[in-house]
């Protein structure tokens, strides 16, 4: 039999691949495990919604409970055109290059060289020659000791991590248009109070200034209730400069210059207030475990653990020595015309093992520096989540608050309107003065203002809230983000295999 290599040369190296492969399965540093947290059965506080049942949250369009084609049509162009989503798109993307980066360790590397030298020796006498080489090289380090194995664990987690950056950016965007866009209706509905107030305002300096005209009223009822109309029209220029400042803000976020939108005002109704009032999502918090799964920030956090602690193996791996195979073939020859002799042929193929006997601490130092970081990946996961807990938590006691306030503030209204009436009636019979007319008006606008506030805090409490209970996201969509891109890549290189063939 005849081979193609010296048979010792061959069975050396043969037999140093059998071992790389038989090593193959060995990977060092600790294998993953998700850190342990002391969650709560159930949430302290409770929310506002015992009575009714909780609407479910849709996980790819939430903000749809609300009931506003405006504001789904907003989200949508934000989720089209806002720069911060765009940021942590072109992050995911970098994020899945750095893991096929990794994944391409697994395999060997291979070059081809050509070149052509002309040079003079001195060995018998001057003599001025060409030589012409071409060649295939070849090279493999067997993954031994896990070294690439770990690599592209911690880089599919990163992978998952970015993926779940990019969700927690479009949430943190779509939650702040929603409240955004919710605050610049309540501010249209005081536009619409102050409107309805001022006209009120004019009759009633009407009024005094032909009870002055009559002899039935002082001077200083004029003033007074011209005051109190200046006053008003002060307070409703002051919230066009607010809306004005939360349509640009709605502007950016959907990646659009202030100078070319405009979302056209709320039309004037009396039942607008009552209207949004009975539109109030009642949110379900669910359980504190679930929190866990459905926020994309805490499954953030918790894959960068795993890459921290995949970042141990490979820093421990590099304590072990590398061993790499090597192969190359091809031929060199003074003439072009003999190179394809068998003279003209050359290959070597060989194995070599390599081990650091000195660093000055180096690879101590990495490994310390791994764990240092993964210590620090396991505390920031863990008050993550905390702060996660203190979110729900918080909105929640806001919201049960707010609806109780709302009760009241309902009844404060409906007595204080009732009073300004007698009070203006009063005032007409002559058995009142003008101030208790002012005092019963501004009382009444007060309250009012109050209430429409009181809804403004609640809806945008109500975003806080399935904010902070991830929006419908859930963590198992990382599982399959990670499949479908390395199925996407697995048929991208078919076709291009398929193309070449």
């Amino acid at each position: 039999m005849n081979f193609p290599f010296p048979p010792r040369t061959f069975s050396a190296t043969a037999m140093a691949a059998a071992i790389a492969f038989a090593l193959a399965g060995c990977a060092v540093g600790p294998d993953y495990v998700r850190p342990a947290m002391d969650v709560p059965a159930a949430y302290k506080e409770s929310g506002p919604w015992k009575q009714a049942q909780p609407q479910q949250i849709d996980s790819s369009n939430w903000w749809e409970v609300y009931g506003d084609a405006t504001l789904n049509g907003l989200i949508q162009q934000a989720n089209q055109a806002n720069q911060n989503i765009r940021v942590a798109e072109a992050q995911y993307r970098q994020a899945r290059a750095a893991g096929d980066a990794a994944r391409a360790g697994f395999w060997p590397t291979a070059g081809i060289s050509a070149g052509v030298d002309r040079s003079r020796t001195n060995s018998n006498g001057i003599k001025v020659g060409n030589s012409y080489n071409a060649g295939l090289q070849g090279s493999w380090e067997p993954d031994i000791w896990g070294s690439v194995r770990r690599s592209v664990e911690a880089g599919d987690a990163g992978i998952q991590a970015s993926a779940a950056d990019l969700a927690a950016a479009r949430l943190s965007i779509q939650a702040t248009l929603a409240q955004d866009y919710l605050q610049l209706r309540i501010t249209d509905l005081l536009k619409d109070l102050y409107a309805r107030t001022t006209a009120a305002y004019a009759r009633s300096l009407q009024l005094t200034q032909n009870q002055y005209a009559a002899g039935v009223a002082l001077r200083s009822d004029v003033a007074l209730a011209e005051s109190q109309l200046k006053t008003a029209e002060a307070q409703a220029l002051d919230l066009q400069a607010q809306r004005s400042q939360l349509e640009h803000a709605i502007a950016i976020l959907t990646g659009k210059a202030p100078s070319g939108f405009n979302l056209t005002a709320l039309p004037a109704d009396t039942q607008m207030l009552s209207k949004m009032q009975a539109g109030l999502p009642p949110v379900p918090a669910g359980l504190p475990s679930d929190l866990l799964e459905r926020r994309p920030d805490i499954a953030s956090a918790e894959r960068q653990v795993a890459v921290a602690n995949a970042n141990i193996g490979v820093a421990k791996a590099a304590f072990f020595p590398a061993l790499t195979l090597s192969a190359s073939g091809g031929f060199n020859s003074a003439s072009l015309a003999q190179w394809f002799d068998t003279p003209s042929r050359v290959w070597s193929l060989g194995a070599a093992l390599a081990e650091t006997i000195f660093d000055g601490g180096l690879r101590r130092a990495h490994s310390d520096q791994a764990i240092a970081v993964y210590d620090a990946a396991v505390a920031q996961y863990k008050q993550t989540v905390l702060g996660g807990f203190q979110e729900v938590e918080d909105n929640l006691a806001t919201l049960k608050v707010l609806d109780q306030e709302a009760i009241a503030q309902n009844q404060a209204v409906q007595a204080s309107q009732l009073a300004e009436r007698l009070a203006l009636s009063q005032y007409r019979a002559g058995t009142a003065t003008y101030l208790t007319v002012v005092t019963a008006q501004t009382l009444s606008l007060g309250n009012e203002r109050t209430l429409v506030q009181l809804l403004g805090r609640q809806l945008l409490a109500s975003v806080a809230l399935i904010k902070a209970v991830g929006g419908g996201w859930d963590s198992s969509q990382l599982s399959s983000q990670l499949n479908g891109d390395q199925h996407a890549g697995q048929a991208q290189n078919n076709s291009q295999n398929n193309t070449t063939n």
